[in-house]
């Protein structure tokens, strides 16, 4: 190959490389591969999937939720089909977070992607005591607190729901989260999001994902029970996606922190509008079960789609809808 051949290559190649679609996104300080992730819940430790999944691949994946102590969960049926979409009762069922620890996170710490450890509690001392657990170990790129709890010493109201409670316990999980960064998984139950997201961006959340399932029901009217194991379970799905979409740009409107849309992402469509409202990246979550290589294929149809639309960041795409109804 002659000298101007060899230039030829060279060029070629620095072009394709420029012209690459960049899928990198920054969550406050966590810099993911692409913006998918997994939702906590759907994709257990992470490591159910890792025969099916390429984890590798993925933005990164939320841990099911951990508790101090390990919990059975919910009695069966825990899942329920409903249109467009589905009910599920587990009970957050989980290992307890020292067990995770042990046997979870040393087989998890070998793939290259981040992973969000889910954490909850019946009191703000549950929180602390499982943050303080997992700061003492390696391999987590972040946590996620569920609020979606109900405070056992406050009466049963649950956490996400009252702006003080809120504060309260992301104050005290951000002061004994100093390794890595804090995410808040806000609740839908609220009649004002963009005061909850305030109180727990002031409060120090490093990124706010919006939001959790919506409480509902089935029943049989045959036998008069309910569908599920428990009377009621979480709504989620296709279903949901046009109200979470809402509360993702009511919250979008009211803070600065980084936001993660969940409920009911399915295509590459839902992405794109998750983004163009002000989130992100975004969690699949129930099409995890109908297809537990979703998130995977997720990336590979935004790829596609960026490139057929000469885009190579999401800066043309996010805030979009925000920036023309400003």
């Amino acid at each position: 190959m002659s000298g101007l051949e060899c230039l030829h290559v060279i060029l070629l190649r620095e072009v394709s490389s420029a012209g690459a679609v960049d899928l990198s996104v920054k969550i406050g300080a966590l810099r993911l591969r692409n913006p998918i992730l997994a939702a906590s819940g759907t994709f257990g430790y992470g490591l159910e999937f890792a025969h099916l999944v390429d984890l590798n691949r993925l933005g990164g994946f939320v841990t099911k939720g951990l508790s101090k102590e390990s919990m059975e969960g919910a009695p069966g049926p825990r899942l329920y089909p409903t249109p467009s979409g589905m009910l599920n009762a587990v009970g957050l069922q989980n290992v307890g977070v020292r067990a995770f620890v042990a046997e979870k996170l040393p087989v998890l710490r070998k793939f290259d992607t981040a992973i969000i450890a889910n954490v909850f509690g019946y009191s703000v001392e549950d929180y602390i005591e499982v943050i303080r657990v997992l700061e003492d170990a390696d391999g987590l790129a972040g946590y996620e607190l569920n609020v979606s709890c109900p405070n056992v010493k406050g009466g049963g109201m649950q956490f996400g729901c009252d702006p003080i409670m809120l504060s309260e316990v992301v104050a005290a999980a951000r002061k004994t989260a100093v390794k890595r960064p804090l995410w808040v998984k806000l609740s839908p139950l609220v009649t004002n999001i963009g005061l909850i997201a305030q109180a727990a961006e002031e409060a120090g959340a490093d990124a706010l994902t919006v939001a959790n399932t919506y409480p509902a029901m089935a029943i049989d009217y045959r036998t008069g029970k309910s569908c599920l194991g428990s009377p009621t379970g979480g709504l989620s799905g296709s279903a949901i996606k046009p109200i979470t979409l809402r509360l993702v740009w009511e919250t979008r409107k009211s803070v600065k922190t980084p936001i993660i849309g969940l409920g009911g992402i399915e295509t590459v469509e839902d992405v794109l509008e998750y983004l163009s409202v002000g989130a992100s990246a975004v969690q699949v979550g129930t099409a995890s079960f109908a297809d537990p290589r979703a998130s995977e294929r997720l990336i590979e149809a935004l790829t596609k789609v960026l490139e057929r639309a000469k885009m190579f960041t999401f800066n043309e795409i996010r805030d979009r809808f925000r920036a023309e109804n400003s």
